[in-house]
C-alpha cells in the first residue's frame, strides 16, 4: 500500500490513479477537502486520511491503521506564502515527518517531489540529472527542493530504504491551478473554455508564440511517478519526470483553437524578451529504468483537458 501525501491534488490524484491501474492500493492524505475526484471515486482500493503533514504524531498514527510499503511525498506549503521562513518551516516539517514515518514503518521506497527549478542557473540543454547544481538562493522553491533531495537521501541511507527525487517539469492538466505562476498555458485554456478573453496581466507570466516549456500532461506525470515507485530496481536516486521535449506556446494555442470553437487565441510573435533561454529535461534515465514514454502529445492533452474543464471548475 502506497501513501501519497497531497494525494487529492492534481499530481497526487493522478499518481494515485496510475498506481491503482498498476494494481497497487493507496492511502491519500489531504489537509483540507477529503472529497475524491471523479477519476478516483468508487475505487475500493483508495483510502483518504485527513492530515496536516506538520503534525508528527498524526502522521505516524496513519501507520497504525494501514500497512504502508512506500511513500510519495508531494504535499507542499502554498507557493505564494509571503514569508520565506514560514514556507521553509512548513515544508521542512512536512518532509521530516514523512521521512520519520518512512523510517518507523520500514518502507521499501520513498519518493519526494523535486522540480525542474532545481536546475536554476544551469546553462546546458537538455538538463541531465548528473549536472552540478549551482548554489544559489534565487527563490524559495528551488532552495527547498534541492535540500529535500539531500535530506531524503541521508535519511534513506541511514534507515535502509530507497529514495527517489522527482525533478518534475512544467505540469498541467485536471485539478491544476488556472493561474499557474510558472506558465500561462492553463490560463489561456481555461479562458478559452469559459468563453473569456485571456487575462495575462501581471503577476501572471506573459506568453509569446515562440516561448517554449518542458510541458508534461499530469496523467503522464502521475504514471511516471507510479512506475518509479513500483519498479523492482532503480539504477539512480534522481529522475527527471516530464515529456522530455520543448513545447512551443504556439503549438498549444493552435491545439486550443482547434479544440474550442471560437477561441481564436493569438499570441505576440517571437519570444518574450525578458525570458531566459528555454530548456528541457532529459528523461533517458526514466525511460530506460521504467519503460516510460509519454502518451499525451499536445493535441491529446488539450482535448482531454478541455473535456475535463467543460465539467469542472479547474
Amino acid at each position: 500500500m502506497i501513501l501519497v501525501t497531497g494525494g487529492l491534488g492534481s499530481i497526487g490524484s493522478h499518481t494515485a490513479r496510475a498506481l491503482l491501474d498498476l494494481g497497487e492500493s493507496v492511502v491519500l492524505t489531504a489537509h483540507r477537502s477529503t472529497r475524491l475526484p471523479e477519476h478516483l471515486a468508487g475505487d475500493d482500493q483508495v483510502v483518504v486520511e485527513h492530515l496536516d503533514t506538520t503534525d508528527e504524531a498524526a502522521f505516524l498514527d496513519i501507520g497504525k491503521r494501514h500497512d504502508i510499503t512506500g511513500i510519495v511525498h508531494l504535499a507542499a506549503a502554498p507557493y505564494d506564502l509571503a514569508d520565506p521562513v514560514r514556507y521553509l518551516r512548513a515544508d521542512t516539517l512536512g518532509l521530516l515527518n514523512a521521512l520519520q514515518a518512512a523510517t518507523a514503518w520500514g518502507v521499501r521506497r520513498f519518493a519526494v517531489a523535486s522540480s525542474i527549478a532545481a536546475y536554476l542557473g544551469v546553462e546546458e540543454s537538455p538538463l541531465r540529472e548528473d549536472v552540478p547544481l549551482p548554489v544559489i538562493a534565487a527563490h524559495r522553491i528551488p532552495v527547498f527542493k534541492k535540500t529535500a533531495e539531500l535530506f531524503s537521501a541521508l535519511a534513506g541511507d541511514s534507515a535502509g530504504f530507497d529514495t527517489v527525487s522527482l525533478r518534475i517539469g512544467t505540469v498541467w492538466g485536471p485539478l491544476g491551478v488556472p493561474d499557474n505562476p510558472f506558465t500561462p498555458l492553463p490560463r489561456l485554456l481555461n479562458a478559452a473554455v469559459r468563453g473569456e478573453a485571456p487575462d495575462l496581466s501581471p503577476p501572471r507570466p506573459p506568453a509569446y508564440a515562440e516561448d517554449a516549456s518542458d510541458l508534461c500532461y499530469v496523467k503522464d506525470c502521475g504514471r511516471a511517478i507510479a512506475l518509479l515507485m513500483l519498479a523492482d530496481r532503480l539504477g539512480h536516486r534522481i529522475y527527471n519526470v516530464s515529456s522530455g521535449r520543448l513545447v512551443r506556446y504556439s503549438e498549444v494555442v493552435s491545439a486550443i483553437n482547434a479544440a474550442v470553437p471560437g477561441a481564436a487565441i493569438t499570441l505576440p510573435e517571437g519570444r518574450d524578451p525578458d525570458r531566459p533561454t528555454d530548456t528541457h529535461l532529459d528523461i533517458t534515465r526514466l525511460r530506460e529504468d521504467t519503460g516510460f514514454a509519454p502518451r499525451y502529445d499536445v493535441e491529446r492533452s488539450v482535448t482531454d483537458y478541455v473535456g475535463w474543464l467543460t465539467r469542472h471548475d479547474r
